[in-house]
């Protein structure tokens, strides 16, 4: 089978590896990759700006696959089954993962990042981490995986019908909480620095309100908002200085998420954040039961991903074609690898 592997910041290498046998342990299924959605990760693991990883690696972990073999003891999925997979899992059961908290374990190991992930023909993976669709396309199924980020981070948010919530940063994880927020029924407005993406994301989610991060962001929140500033802010970007900014934009009293991350450190005038009483979190993966509550939403009609995809490549292609998405800029939002 084929597997394409990244040896090194911007080194690809082809290799042909034997197709894994279907000897498989108790609780395993042997997986068919059909679409791998590329994430920001993969862009920073690419450049070698990623934290917490390690090369040569096989990157991955928005995935849709076809269940092709199951564990005599598997009764989650059978064969045949198309799938989408929860990337995380923890090996050791450490104190956060006793207390439910799976999703940001001592231990917590990601496919892509920690551990090989999808690039690949196939591979074998827990079967309990797998949320199968009767109905789902390949397309909708690679997109659950950042959808999910952006509904864990709606929930850290505690976001009610009374707040006023914004996103920043609206790529494929921005767009994913923009509408997270929107059915949790707040007052939800966009910003990015880039214009392109957030007429895209106007067309997308249908929101109105839409900030310019180049110009005076406190003086357009003002005027959207008569006067008021936002409640709650949710910063997708992964950019310090955004991430930094946001303890001036938000309302006394208001919450703020980091969804994005950098290789660095966040500083803020401490008594200015006392003066304001914000309450600021972190929001890392996403937990199980999101993947399964993203699947209905998308059954039910609440939620369209597949306009998120703009770009796709074949897996032959990853070698010359990889490197040349991030010159797309606001044209691109999410690049789907094809197996």
């Amino acid at each position: 089978m084929k597997v394409i592997r990244l040896n090194k910041p911007g080194e690809w290498e082809v290799l042909n590896h034997p197709k894994p046998d279907t000897n498989l342990k108790p609780g395993e299924a042997l997986l068919k990759v059909k679409k791998m959605g590329v994430c920001g990760t993969d862009l920073h693991a690419f450049k070698g700006t990623q934290p917490f990883f390690d090369y040569p690696r096989i990157l991955g972990h928005e995935l849709a696959v076809e269940v092709v073999g199951i564990a005599d003891d598997v009764t989650k999925v059978k064969v045949g089954d198309l799938c989408s997979v929860e990337p995380y899992y923890n090996d050791i059961v450490g104190q956060a993962v006793k207390q439910g908290k799976t999703n940001c374990g001592e231990h917590l190991k990601v496919l892509g990042v920690h551990v090989d992930g999808g690039m690949q023909e196939y591979f074998k993976y827990p079967a309990k981490f797998l949320h199968a669709s009767n109905t789902l396309s390949e397309d909708q199924l690679v997109m659950i995986e950042p959808l999910a980020i952006g509904c864990h981070a709606i929930d850290r948010a505690n976001i009610t019908q009374d707040d006023t919530v914004l996103v920043i940063g609206v790529g494929p994880i921005g767009l994913g909480t923009i509408q997270f927020a929107q059915l949790k029924g707040a007052h939800v407005l966009a910003m990015d620095i880039d214009v392109e993406k957030l007429e895209k994301c106007k067309k997308i989610t249908k929101i109105q309100e839409l900030v310019d991060a180049t110009k005076d962001v406190e003086g357009q929140l003002q005027d959207l908002l008569d006067g008021n500033l936002p409640t709650v802010i949710l910063d997708a970007t992964g950019n310090a200085t955004s991430m930094m900014n946001t303890f001036k934009y938000a309302a006394a009293g208001g919450t703020i998420v980091f969804i994005g991350l950098f290789m660095g450190d966040i500083t803020f005038n401490d008594p200015y954040f006392h003066k304001k009483e914000l309450t600021l979190k972190a929001s890392r993966a996403a937990l199980g039961s999101d993947f399964s509550r993203i699947i209905r939403l998308i059954e039910a009609g609440k939620i369209d991903p597949v306009p998120f995809i703009t770009h796709r490549m074949k897996l032959d292609e990853v070698p010359d074609k990889f490197e040349k998405l991030e010159t797309y800029q606001g044209g691109l939002i999410k690049a789907v690898i094809e197996l």
